[in-house]
């Protein structure tokens, strides 16, 4: 392993370590189960060889390794007792904890260098890019999005399709669409935050809000008047906000039915409603999420609810993989998150690449197509999963959507 100039002493350190990521897998066992606990020691145990390989590189600030390494282990064992912690508690552990473990993720190609005796030069890039991560995960960029259904065939397969691809209508009415999706209430999306995101949409006065799915996170579960608190701006909209469901709602379903209830939206799972717009007449198709047989539920759903003659057909879909997997023409656009855009890419640089766009074919984000349908994918309002986001920052934007 690397030695350069360190103030740690790495025997110890490997020890205290080992023995702390024990406890907190054995915690995890106990109060959540094995499942649980399998995740949390596959992911603190590859952070740990990581970070142990790393500590030499630390040098002077070896108790800075320390503190961050400490905030790591405290965040992972609360998590087995999961509940909304206060801002202090967000400000000292949450973030720096998973600013660190991003950090340390990112740097794995630094810690073999490390571990095989070489020094780790330029280790700053990893931790800068992980500092840009965590001041993307902590705001929202506001964007103006025009989306023009031009009605053009771009073939079988599911492209990429820049907006602007394609010039916008002159005159005409265009729809404004507020889309919120995954805003997993949590470290990252306090209730506050969620709820001046929610006031912001109102302000704009658009003619849909549209709510995709993924609500929470397993922190925000204990208590379900955080979330009614949170989306109560929307109940000034009544009558034009519409939800479907995601994946992670269905861990706390009746906290969600409860919260939309509350704020006024129309939960559409597997259902359509029809709205009058200064546009014309608006279709709306919510699917409910699954894993198995999409496609013969997709169908199902769409030949129980056909498509009724001069009117604009939206579609709620909280999986943009499951898009190919609708009957050619079913709809004119569809309304999708859960990738958080990808959460790590070069986004934030002007670039379209993500990790998800490289491995798998799965729409990442932005305006996607086949045949005359169109795919518009968020990039989340929040984001859960990865500890932060990186160059793939989350979204608030006004959609503008052109009838050509």
């Amino acid at each position: 392993m690397y030695r350069g100039p360190c103030s740690l002493t790495l025997a110890p350190l490997t020890l205290a370590s080992l023995a702390t990521w024990a406890l907190v897998v054995a915690g995890a066992v106990a109060l959540q189960g094995r499942g649980f606990a399998t995740f949390i020691a596959v992911l603190l145990g590859v952070h740990t060889a990581s970070a142990l390989a790393l500590a030499d590189a630390f040098g002077e600030l070896g108790p800075l390794w320390i503190g961050l390494q400490a905030a790591t282990y405290l965040h992972f064992l609360t998590l087995a007792r999961p509940r909304m912690r206060p801002r202090w508690w967000r400000a000292l552990v949450a973030v720096p904890a998973s600013y660190f473990v991003a950090a340390v993720f990112l740097a794995i190609p630094w810690a073999i260098a490390a571990a095989l005796g070489l020094p780790p030069v330029g280790l700053w890039i990893p931790f800068a890019l992980a500092g840009v991560g965590l001041v993307e995960s902590l705001w929202t960029r506001a964007e103006i999005v025009d989306v023009v259904l031009d009605g053009v065939d771009a073939g079988a397969e599911v492209i990429p399709y820049p907006a602007g691809r394609v010039r916008r209508p002159a005159g005409g009415e265009a729809l404004s669409i507020v889309q919120i999706t995954d805003p997993h209430l949590g470290p990252f999306m306090s209730e506050r935050r969620l709820r001046r995101i929610c006031a912001r949409a109102v302000e704009r006065a658009p003619d849909l809000i549209l709510l995709t799915g993924d609500f929470l996170t397993i922190e925000s579960h204990a208590d379900p008047e955080l979330l009614v608190r949170a989306l109560a701006p929307l109940a000034a909209l009544e009558g034009r906000v519409f939800a479907c469901l995601g994946n992670h709602d269905y861990e706390a379903p009746e906290t969600v039915l409860r919260a939309l209830r509350a704020a006024g939206a129309t939960l559409l799972v597997d259902r359509e409603a029809i709205v009058q717009t200064r546009a014309g007449p608006v279709q709306i198709l919510g699917f409910d999420f699954v894993w198995r047989d999409r496609e013969r539920h997709l169908r199902a759903v769409c030949a129980r609810h056909p498509r009724r003659p001069g009117h604009l057909r939206l579609a709620l879909l909280h999986d943009p993989g499951a898009f190919r997997h609708l009957p050619t023409d079913a709809v004119d656009l569809v309304f999708s998150g859960h990738t958080h855009g990808g959460q790590v890419g070069l986004v934030s640089f002007g670039l379209g690449w993500t990790v998800l766009r490289a491995l798998s074919s799965i729409p990442d984000h932005g305006l996607w197509a086949r045949g005359r349908e169109r795919l518009y994918v968020h990039r989340g309002t929040g984001h859960y999963g990865f500890p932060v986001r990186a160059g793939v920052p989350a979204e608030e934007s006004l959609i503008r959507l052109h009838l050509g």
